[in-house]
């Protein structure tokens, strides 16, 4: 094993599981969307694939860091996996630009054209009541969709009580905790790097802390949005893109935060050295990106 350039791995149904899993993950995902408000019980169905999920990734985490533990991974099948993670995360990007593309597109083309303006504004001629303003509190079609009544920018997040009422604006205590939490792992990084384990799992611990009031505090924000200001996913485009970018994001949150916690373990149970730690570093390079992307959510769904 030792003369061949490469290390190939022993074959693995894992691949195929998580290719069931995910499957599964869409299937619960849709209908549990579709059946919001009802008798229900689709979100078993995505709770099972949550549960699928996190078992298939528990053994593959696990068989991939014993073979790296026991020296399989040369430098070569290292080098693969910095591009692997890179490319991931390309995927990831181009990912949120078509959700942020689609919002861009709603507001600045579709919303005018059905107020009537533009080449394409004959079509306010079905809704000659329509206004075209953003965020669109009132769907042409108010026989189906009944508009929120506020909506989750800046402008309305002191004007009513509940727990937003007393916490602030709750967008921006989540901006602080996630910028906050690129700093300590970036910290915690440096400890490694620099040979200090007990800087590394202080500052990784404390990232984690930060993730995970980020994941509770989105969990408010949704508590307020559906009992205080009306605003669902059965609200018309707003409430749509609104839930897709920002639940979206939230997801990918909670999949860093495992993907770091799962680090903090291995940590403690003595892996990772000064030069040999690309798991936590590709952990990091993930949480960068959600960092940054939950500031062009913040500028481009709460403020703008």
């Amino acid at each position: 094993m030792s003369d061949q350039p490469y290390h190939v791995p022993e074959s693995s149904k894992l691949p195929f599981a998580m290719a069931v899993t995910l499957l599964v993950l869409i299937i619960g995902a849709a209908n549990t969307v579709i059946d919001l408000g009802t008798d229900s019980n689709s979100y078993l169905i995505l709770f099972l694939a949550f549960a699928m999920m996190w078992t298939t990734m528990f053994f593959w985490f696990r068989q991939v860091i014993h073979e790296n533990q026991a020296g399989l991974n040369n430098p070569m099948l290292k080098d693969s996996y910095v591009y692997g993670m890179a490319w991931f995360i390309f995927s990831e990007v181009m990912f949120f630009f078509a959700f942020f593309f689609a919002l861009a597109y709603i507001r600045n083309f579709a919303v005018p054209w059905l107020g009537g303006e533009g080449e394409k504004g004959i079509t306010n001629m079905l809704w000659p009541g329509f206004e075209a303003t953003w965020p669109l509190m009132m769907t042409p079609d108010q026989a189906i969709f009944e508009g929120p009544k506020e909506d989750m920018s800046l402008n309305t997040a002191y004007s009513h009580g509940g727990l937003a009422g007393v916490l602030g604006w709750l967008p921006l205590w989540n901006t602080i905790f996630l910028l906050t939490s690129s700093l300590t792992v970036h910290i915690a990084h440096l400890g490694l790097k620099n040979g200090n384990r007990t800087q590394f799992n202080v500052w990784l611990g404390m990232t984690l802390v930060l993730g995970y009031l980020f994941v509770i505090f989105q969990g408010l924000e949704y508590y307020e949005a559906y009992s205080h200001m009306g605003l669902t996913l059965n609200t018309g485009i707003y409430g749509t893109t609104f839930f897709m970018l920002t639940g979206f994001h939230g997801f990918h949150v909670c999949l860093g935060a495992i993907i770091l916690t799962v680090m903090l373990l291995r940590s403690l149970n003595g892996h990772f050295t000064a030069d040999d730690h690309f798991g936590f570093e590709a952990g990091s390079w993930y949480w960068h990106f959600v960092d940054v992307v939950w500031v062009c959510l913040v500028a481009f769904v709460y403020v703008m």
